[in-house]
């Protein structure tokens, strides 16, 4: 298999699977895997990247994408030209992708027979990220999660061909919770970005305001709404266990690590009592391995 050595893939992008809150491609699934799911990695750490304004330094990103330097800094044009790109790793002519983690992206593309809706959904979610900065009912949270999460699961499942209508369902529960898992953490710095991922009429329930997200710590209200939001995500990922169970050897090993490590953060976002406005609660790894065992076990005694 050829490889495209990592200092022309965007090393900087792909070492930020180390900060996530799941193995993205842990040592014990066979190779094929772990560098498809590294490629797919790539591809989405980057989208976001863009959305979010954290490209790396120098503009490399942009002029691999062509875009032009007095554009480098408009989101929105680097993501069309991001998107323009990408849509080169699905045609069968023309010189293919001219970012390398697109190239990257392209041998995985084939072996796995994926389709190009996943991928254009993350695009899309990052777009609606420059255009929506609140959201009013969780049924909207819900919809933008449909873009912006819950491709990544069905590309998880299409990479290790265990894509069924039932493992589709629960994934998308799975990879939704995991998303407002990561909402919590970053209720501060998203709100640095003019950001609110938490629903108008939460926040309105739990009588909480802009300005109290704004505050050094949390106060009861804004304590109260993230202990809601967290049981949410704690009722989604109880539907991953199914999913778990529903595979088999290694795989089952990677999705409960992806459950568990969803409950990892929110058991760390209940240890800092549901503050999460100093910064973002960490899971520890000790925590996260005894939640993995926990959805295996569960999963082994439900199959």
């Amino acid at each position: 298999m050829t490889r495209v050595p990592r200092a022309r893939t965007g090393a900087a992008t792909l070492d930020k699977a180390a900060d996530e809150n799941f193995p993205v491609a842990p040592f014990f699934l066979p190779r094929a895997w772990r560098d498809d799911l590294m490629a797919v990695y790539g591809f989405a750490r980057l989208v976001d990247d863009i959305g979010d304004g954290d490209l790396a330094p120098g503009g490399a990103d942009a002029r691999h994408l062509g875009v032009d330097p007095a554009q480098a800094d408009d989101r929105l044009a680097v993501l069309d030209a991001f998107e323009t790109d990408l849509h080169r790793v699905f045609a069968t002519t023309g010189d293919g992708p001219h970012h390398p983690l697109l190239r990257a992206l392209r041998p995985t593309v084939r072996r796995r027979a994926l389709t190009p809706d996943p991928f254009l959904a993350l695009v899309e979610a990052n777009r609606q990220d420059q255009k929506v900065r609140r959201y009013g009912t969780y049924e909207e949270l819900q919809a933008y999660c449909e873009l912006s999460a819950n491709p990544v699961g069905r590309l998880v499942l299409a990479i290790t061909g265990t894509t069924s209508p039932e493992r589709v369902r629960r994934s998308d529960a799975v990879c939704t919770a995991l998303q407002i898992v990561e909402h919590l953490q970053d209720v501060a710095e998203d709100l640095a970005r003019d950001r609110i991922y938490l629903p108008a009429e939460d926040m309105a329930r739990f009588h909480v305001a802009e300005d109290d997200l704004a505050q050094a710590s949390a106060g009861a209200s804004v304590r109260a709404l993230i202990a809601f939001e967290a049981q949410r995500a704690h009722a989604l990922l109880a539907e991953g266990t199914a999913l778990v169970g529903s595979v088999d050897g290694r795989l089952r090993l990677l999705l409960a690590g992806f459950v568990g490590g969803g409950r990892a953060a929110l058991a760390a976002v209940t240890a800092a009592g549901h503050d999460v406005l100093p910064g973002p609660p960490k899971p520890t790894a000790p925590r996260l391995l005894r939640e993995v065992g926990a959805v295996l076990r569960r999963a082994h005694r439900e199959r």
